[in-house]
């Protein structure tokens, strides 16, 4: 399973939320991966106008206000495409079976119509939507703890 796009969602949440600019390592140290990975996640979100290295300090700032980073843009910066793709179909189906015959058109519409309703739920979420419901998450668990 690919974890780009959760770890793209951590990495803004940790920019947008730092008082300062934060690096690769402390990005990492957070996410729990390597600092290069974080580094290759970073270079695509700085493409697509999100976030910018810091000069003369290590560490990113984010570009955009929260409410303005859509969990589409997200997506599509990481996976680095314009589309949602998340079902493939087999390749090789038998044509003399009547279920071979026919699975392709019938899956290809069922995936297409899953995927676009995917990504205008997409668009409608935010990172500032995420920001919120983590914070409205730790303070009810400080009241559970206490």
């Amino acid at each position: 399973m690919d974890t780009k796009f959760s770890s793209a969602i951590h990495t803004l949440i940790l920019i947008s939320e730092s008082e300062s600019p934060m690096n690769s390592n402390q990005i990492a140290n957070s996410v729990g991966t390597n600092a290069s990975y974080i580094r290759k996640l970073t270079t695509r979100l700085s493409k697509a106008g999100m976030i910018a290295g810091s000069r003369g300090k290590s560490g990113f700032t984010l570009m955009c206000k929260p409410e303005d980073i859509t969990f589409l843009d997200i997506y599509q910066a990481v996976m680095e495409t314009d589309s949602m793709h998340l079902f493939d179909l087999h390749q090789n189906p038998n044509d003399a079976c009547i279920v071979g015959h026919n699975i392709k058109p019938v899956l290809g519409s069922m995936f297409q119509e899953t995927e676009q309703e995917l990504t205008r739920k997409l668009e409608k979420m935010t990172l500032a939507d995420c920001i919120h419901k983590m914070k409205k998450h730790i303070q009810e668990n400080e009241e559970k703890d206490s």
